[in-house]
């Protein structure tokens, strides 16, 4: 790893980093503070949820938890949350090597006396640690908003811990996956697209799966990996299928130096 490049690309993320720490801050914040009059009206709130479409309710989860309970309220916040996070981590991952690229100083870089496995390693390093600020902004806001808002009901504090950690895990597909794609891209020329499209697509194909039941979209988004209903509901993971989201974070991850070390580098002409 080579110090340099890491601090220069942990000062590129800091920005973002607030920013999306102050978005994600407000996010539970404001939907933790509607918990006391969600649990007053238990009895409304799931009558109101029966009205809705069968579909609708299981494409967010709704069909699956208590909306009264201090969890199954939190789980509803807590889609959003990872909605935030898949994005924050794709937009590194896309960005992690294309926009020097893009940029045409990704040669001036590698001119440099360090090997392109420091390179990447430095980058991808960086990354993390500021996927690592924003999960503590999360677990820290959302301790204190439980602490705050939760009107005095009892909460099972293992499954809110379970909740807390899948974040990292589920930040490493994006940042992976977003990475060996816009490696296998010629060249991405915006990364905001490409960040949004996979955020989205994956969030998206979580709803489908919801209403469908189709298994087979499971397998391929992280929002059922670590659906925050079924966390609550079981009080555990599904371990296949954070087995399978590890494996394509490790897949993703080696495919990337194989790519990287390989890759034809755009220079200035």
């Amino acid at each position: 790893m080579s110090a340099t490049i890491y601090k220069h690309e942990f000062r590129t993320h800091l920005r973002s980093v607030i920013n999306w720490s102050v978005a994600l801050i407000l996010i539970i914040l404001i939907y933790a503070y509607f918990f006391a009059t969600f649990s007053e009206q238990a009895a409304v709130l799931n009558d109101a949820l029966k009205n809705f479409p069968p579909q609708l309710r299981a494409a967010f989860g709704l069909d699956k938890v208590d909306m009264s309970t201090v969890l199954g309220y939190f789980s509803f916040i807590f889609m959003f949350v990872q909605l935030c996070i898949a994005i924050q981590a794709s937009y590194y991952g896309f960005g992690l090597v294309s926009i020097e690229e893009a940029e045409l100083t990704a040669d001036f870089l590698l001119s440099k006396p360090v090997s392109r496995t420091q390179v990447l390693t430095s980058k991808l390093l960086a990354a993390i640690s500021s996927l690592l600020i924003t999960d503590l902004v999360v677990w820290v806001t959302s301790y204190i908003s439980i602490a705050i808002f939760s009107a005095g009901h009892e909460y099972d504090a293992r499954t809110f811990i379970l909740l807390q950690l899948s974040i990292l895990i589920f930040q490493l597909f994006f940042l992976g996956v977003g990475l060996v794609i816009s490696l296998l891209v010629r060249r991405v020329r915006s990364v905001t697209p490409y960040a949004l499209g996979l955020g989205f697509g994956a969030y998206v194909l979580n709803a489908f799966s919801g209403m469908l039941g189709d298994v087979k979209l499971e397998l391929i988004t992280p929002f059922k990996h670590f659906d925050t209903a079924y966390i609550v509901k079981t009080g555990g993971y599904d371990t296949p299928l954070v087995l399978l989201n590890v494996a394509v974070i490790l897949v993703a991850v080696a495919a990337s130096y194989w790519l990287y070390i390989r890759r034809d580098i755009p220079s200035v002409s």
